[in-house]
């Protein structure tokens, strides 16, 4: 019988279409315990906020455009198997390039662009998304399986590695790292732990076990059968009893499930890897044998449960373009505020620019005035259909903190909207200088999207996604995470719902 023939096209146009499914579709898995853990949900932050996310990923669903702006690294797991051939003479590595360059570019859903080369010095965007991380094994049999999954840069930062005594506790070290890991990987999500190998092999173990289903709901329900799985229940519950919450607001899920693969190590060695997936997770399986490119199956509308994000009637409406210092000021910790008017957007590479133009004695670009003025830590995506924007959720915060207090005395800077939390060196800074620190709901992307109405580059266009946008919004929906006197919900809440849970016995499984 002759070897199955795997055509150079079929591989490229399946990893491209998968890379577009992937962005706009949750797997059923997660919408089904993120569900469940929505109805459970006794923090009103942290149910608000898995509202938002469940709303925002329907519409996604609906739509056809990202579920979060950050439409992530492409990492891509293939085992070929050895009795078959390849109609092609490219090496894996470029066929899975090429996939990503059609799979984000396409038109009629273009995803961002997130890749920089040179990581040392230029870090200039490749401008396609490519190149990808591969990872390829060659394994007995005449098909080719591909996993392909795009990681956030956000959950990825959050990526953990201890080479521990052969004595030491696993457990203990995850509750120990956890909390360290903040809110920039945007939970709820899940835990890949992968244990054993060398430091290298356990990142990747870590990293294939987030490629496996959410099933926690599924173990609780007929119990653990062996060591390996009694550990993930451990985890899991001891990782949730700390109160950590939606997007670090405090509440009774953290994590969805827990995920360890394990692999054989040195006797002197226990080397532990922890990879988060956040609340976009994204990634897809699929199998070519020959016979063409691959169409994966939608999941149907009705798995999402029936529940439609709305802003609460004590939401607090404010006028950009008219705020005062006074306004600010009044704003509480944990309150929710719907922002119409003009902001500014800036990132990472923005604020270096900014910083640097100021030392220097230039002064701002023509079009940024920040006096007054708020902030918006994002970098969307590419708009289409007629669309102001595309999908544009917040960016991690924290990158931020090295120039808060430069920006906030220099510029006169009202406010910053970001996600998760930010350092006690921000913090002060925020609260010397009376201004405030607010948040989107990570994982919500297109939903914020839709709040803004008009958006136009108005410095630094070279960056890309990165550049300095004008936005016209209209009942932006943010919550207030550090007010002007320095109070910080992501410290105020975690601790809150730890109490709460550990005091009351309130259970934390999804089952």
């Amino acid at each position: 019988m002759a070897a199955p023939v795997i055509r150079e096209a079929d591989f490229v146009q399946s990893v491209a279409d998968a890379l577009q499914f992937i962005s706009y579709y949750h797997p059923a898995d997660y919408i089904a315990h993120l569900g469940r853990a929505y109805e459970r949900e006794q923090s009103p932050a942290a149910k608000d906020a898995i509202a938002q996310i469940l709303t925002n990923s329907r519409m996604c669903a609906e739509g056809h455009r990202p579920i979060c702006q950050d439409t992530g690294i492409v990492n891509v797991f293939i085992k070929a198997g050895m009795d078959l051939r390849w109609d092609t003479h490219k090496s894996l590595q470029e066929l899975v390039d090429e996939g990503v360059r059609r799979g984000y570019m396409d038109e009629d859903n273009r995803l961002r662009p997130s890749i920089v080369a040179d990581p040392l010095f230029t870090r200039k965007n490749t401008g396609d998304n490519a190149p990808a991380v591969v990872h390829v094994e060659l394994v007995p049999g005449n098909r080719v399986e591909v996993t392909v999954a795009a990681k956030g840069g956000g959950s990825e930062n959050k990526s953990m590695l201890a080479m521990l005594n052969p004595s030491d506790s696993i457990v203990d070290w995850v509750l120990e790292t956890v909390p360290h890991m903040g809110a920039g990987w945007c939970p709820p999500g899940m835990l890949g732990i992968g244990v054993g190998g060398t430091a290298d092999k356990a990142m990747v173990l870590a990293k294939e076990a987030l490629m496996q289903p959410i099933d926690m709901h599924e173990l609780l329900e007929r119990g653990p059968k062996n060591k390996l799985e009694e550990l993930r229940i451990e985890i899991y519950e001891k990782v949730n009893a700390l109160g950590i919450g939606a997007q670090g607001l405090g509440g009774l899920t953290t994590v969805l499930d827990v995920k360890i693969k394990t692999f054989p190590t040195h006797a002197a060695s226990k080397p532990v890897a922890m990879i988060p997936n956040c609340a976009a997770t994204r990634h897809a399986h699929f199998v070519l044998d020959g016979s063409g490119p691959v169409a994966l199956e939608p999941p149907p509308l009705k798995t999402w449960p029936d529940v439609h994000w709305r802003p609460s009637k004590e939401a607090r409406r404010v006028d950009l373009d008219a705020l005062t210092r006074e306004e600010v000021a009044g704003w509480k910790p944990g309150q929710t505020l719907l922002l119409s008017g003009r902001m500014l957007t800036g990132r990472d590479a923005a604020h270096k620019r900014l910083a640097d133009l100021i030392k220097s004695g230039k002064g701002l670009p023509e079009g940024v005035d920040l006096k007054g003025r708020v902030i918006y830590y994002v970098g969307p995506v590419d708009a289409v259909r007629g669309e102001a924007v595309g999908p544009a959720g917040p960016t991690t915060a924290t990158r931020m903190d090295k120039f808060t207090d430069f920006m906030l005395e220099k510029t006169g800077l009202f406010a910053m909207i970001g996600k998760a939390e930010r350092g006690p060196a921000a913090i002060e800074a925020i609260r010397r200088h009376k201004a405030a620190y607010l948040i989107a709901i990570g994982g919500a992307a297109y939903l914020v999207s839709k709040a803004i109405r008009k958006a136009r580059v108005v410095a630094f266009e070279d960056l890309g996604m990165e550049a300095i946008y004008e936005f016209d919004v209209k009942d932006m929906p943010v919550t207030v995470a550090v007010d002007s006197r320095g109070e910080s919900v992501h410290e105020t809440g975690p601790k809150i719902w730890g109490e709460k849970i550990q005091q009351q016995k309130i259970p934390v499984r999804v089952a």
